[in-house]
């Protein structure tokens, strides 16, 4: 039967200053990221005006004349980026030396390419109520919010995120703009439009419950079709932790509660359209982490309470792993 191995205090340490340092590193972040682009002072038939420039490629708008306001606008823009650059330059030694030891502790790692799109995530505040990390890679956040190693499969070289947000975002494109700021060689599977890939073959899938696909803006990419099987995962509390990349970076992670995640992996691993190589992993996921909860997750208990919500599609899912956890009793002639 797997176990937890809890970590060291050396170790748990380390996960609390990591948290606290990326946070700060991260607020400061989306502070410059809330500024615009670029102000710029542009000269025009002999008289000076104030650009709000939109992109890399210089494309903005006049905001009009270099007056007196436009001035003070110009130079207070300035003053408050050259503070917050100069304020995430001096974070990040002591992240990367954070970040250095948790490699050095051997805590639970992510893969490097999923670490650059969580970031980008968090930095435009999409995790926190937009999307969640619903593949393997959450399996790293369930260690750490466990307080110790779980026996599970190593993640995949692929990375599935889903849409959980209920307000209709229209025309906006959160995903895909998302995803070529992370990387601009990411385009859409033709074969399968609820996949973006990137030129190193690095593939992102878009997931989505029926209750929020309505949400998901309409010209928004990847577009995945809604699978009933996705709503059992917006039930119950997210996991919030943050965790090192292969690479020696921090990133943030929000995934379902451990306890649907455990069952939604269960019923997978018993769904004949499901690969059959993923089949095995899926199903010593679902066991494994099921047993972590009940071992070190007392926050996220497997209670009555619980019980009573769980569907019937879930119910064989949940009593085989009771079945697994009821201790076998000897006849009497055996003793």
């Amino acid at each position: 039967m797997p176990t937890v191995r809890p970590f060291s205090a050396e170790q748990s340490r380390l996960l609390v200053n990591l948290r606290q340092r990326y946070e700060v590193w991260r607020d400061a972040e989306r502070e410059l990221a809330r500024l615009p682009y670029d102000l710029r002072r542009k000269t025009v038939n002999g008289r000076d005006y104030l650009y709000r420039i939109f992109d890399r490629g210089g494309n903005g708008k006049s905001l009009g004349p270099m007056d007196e306001a436009n001035t003070h606008q110009f130079e207070e823009y300035h003053a408050a980026k050259t503070a917050l650059k100069a304020r995430i330059a001096g974070l990040r030694p002591a992240l990367a030396e954070s970040a250095a030891l948790y490699r050095a502790l051997r805590l639970p790692l992510l893969s490097s390419d999923a670490g650059p799109i969580l970031r980008e995530c968090d930095r435009r505040e999409l995790l926190d109520g937009t999307l969640m990390v619903v593949g393997t890679n959450a399996i790293a956040a369930y260690m750490v919010e466990a307080n110790g190693m779980i026996a599970l499969p190593d993640e995949t070289e692929d990375f599935d995120l889903a849409w959980v947000r209920e307000a209709d975002c229209a025309n906006e494109d959160l995903v895909w703009s998302m995803l070529k700021a992370v990387d601009s060689t990411f385009t859409i599977n033709t074969e399968r439009d609820f996949q973006a890939r990137n030129a190193k073959a690095y593939e992102v899938e878009l997931l989505v419950a029926p209750s929020r696909y309505t949400a998901l803006g309409n010209t928004d990419r990847p577009r995945p079709m809604p699978l009933p099987e996705q709503e059992w995962l917006l039930l119950g509390r997210p996991v919030d932790q943050v965790v090192g990349c292969r690479d020696g970076s921090p990133a943030r992670i929000v995934a379902p509660d451990p306890r649907w995640f455990a069952l939604h992996k269960l019923w997978m691993s018993m769904q004949a359209k499901r690969n059959p190589l993923k089949r095995p992993k899926d199903e010593a996921q679902g066991y494994a982490l099921l047993e972590a909860v009940k071992i070190a997750m007392p926050h996220y208990p497997l209670d009555e309470a619980f019980r009573s919500e769980i569907p019937n599609e879930l119910e064989p899912m949940m009593q085989a792993w009771e079945q697994r956890n009821t201790p076998m009793t000897r006849p009497a002639s055996d003793w």
